[in-house]
């Protein structure tokens, strides 16, 4: 019984750097109650002072008070450089590890393109939806800081995420669409405004996004990057520990030319993210009275041949279907349309082979080691 009470005092403590209770996070190990002692293990992704004692004080309280005569002793380690998978904590072969900012996220998938209209925020969202049908646990970043999407899409303009106080420390919390968690700039910054950013403030606001916000425990944190190979993305592999890439392309040669320099960003020496696959966008068009032709408007072939350059598979294709541009115009995404069965089975694919390719990535790779900032 006095077991039982403790657990539900130590939920009540929240970690200061992502906003989630200890139990709910799995930071809690080894809990003993021999009374009047009580002993466990807290496993942090960094042990600096101040969060330590910040942790050490809200749980001697927590447990105090529901047994005030309760003798504590915290113990508390970090796991150390390679925890986990695919969103552990990397580091540079014989270099010191870098604290993982969101260690209660199993994976983080960035989706990305060479260039803007290809129907990258469409795969980013309706993927998300997808992934969560299947079983996961999903949250979707906009982090297209220049064209956000996830408001229109997701039936949350004109909405605004709150701020609440943890420790004394601001924290964000997104908004929820569909059971998605979400974070967008588009929340922040008006329909109309023109977004004029450099470098150190579009750095600034996805760390933001990725450490002030309180993100849920998730299986995957979607991520969807703007259009090309610029300071977004390379803030991106600086804060978290990408589990890997999903690159999106049309068929036709010019997009597969800029999706091509997509890749081999992630090709960096210094990032070395791994492409899980490809999906091929706008594959072909079929009118609803002749549903047995296909008609190829940008060509073919593009999203396997960007598969086979990446060493990955083609996730899968998606046809131009009018309810997708209106899913996506209206806030009520393709994907959740169950008259339109055939289109949804085409995202249930993609996300099949998405999650089986992250578990491969994951069985057979270590951690990717967040990027090291050099001056």
């Amino acid at each position: 019984m006095e077991t039982t009470k403790i657990v539900k005092a130590l939920a009540t403590v929240q970690d200061p750097n992502t906003g989630q209770d200890i139990i709910t996070a799995n930071m809690v190990l080894h809990l003993k109650v021999e009374a009047p002692n009580v002993s466990f293990t807290l496993q942090l992704p960094k042990l600096d002072a101040d969060y330590k004692q910040q942790l050490n004080f809200a749980c001697q309280e927590a447990i105090l008070g529901v047994y005030p005569e309760a003798s504590v002793h915290v113990h508390m380690q970090n796991p150390g450089a390679g925890a986990g998978a695919g969103n552990g904590t990397g580091a540079a072969a014989g270099g010191p590890a870098k604290p993982n900012p969101l260690p209660h996220v199993k994976n983080i998938i960035a989706v990305a393109s060479g260039k803007g209209g290809v129907g990258k925020s469409t795969v980013s969202v309706n993927l998300a939806l997808a992934l969560q049908e299947l079983g996961g646990a999903v949250g979707l970043l906009d982090a297209d800081v220049y064209g956000p999407s996830a408001p229109t899409m997701l039936g949350l303009v004109g909405q605004k995420p709150k701020v609440e106080k943890i420790y004394g420390k601001p924290k964000i919390k997104p908004l929820f669409a569909y059971g998605l968690p979400v974070m967008s700039t588009g929340f922040v910054v008006e329909p109309e405004q023109a977004v004029v950013l450099r470098g150190p403030r579009l750095s600034g606001i996805i760390r933001q996004f990725l450490q002030e916000c309180v993100w849920p425990p998730l299986d995957y944190l979607i991520i969807d990057l703007p259009p090309g190979t610029g300071d977004v993305q390379l803030s991106l592999v600086q804060t978290v520990s990408v589990t890997g890439a999903v690159l999106v392309t049309t068929p036709q040669e010019v997009a597969l030319a800029d999706a091509v320099k997509a890749m081999n960003m992630f090709f960096l020496p210094d990032v070395q993210v791994p492409v899980l696959g490809v999906v091929e966008n706008m594959s072909w068009f079929t009118p609803k009275e002749l549903p047995d032709n296909k008609y190829y408007l940008f060509g073919k072939g593009g999203g396997k041949t960007l598969a086979k350059k990446s060493n990955s598979m083609l996730l899968g294709q998606v046809p131009i279907v009018q309810g997708i541009r209106e899913g996506g115009d209206t806030g009520q995404p393709a994907f959740l349309n169950k008259d339109d069965e055939i289109t949804r089975q085409h995202w249930l694919a993609i996300a099949k082979n998405v999650a089986r390719q992250t578990a491969l990535r994951n069985e057979m790779m270590g951690a990717t080691r967040i990027v090291e900032v050099k001056s």
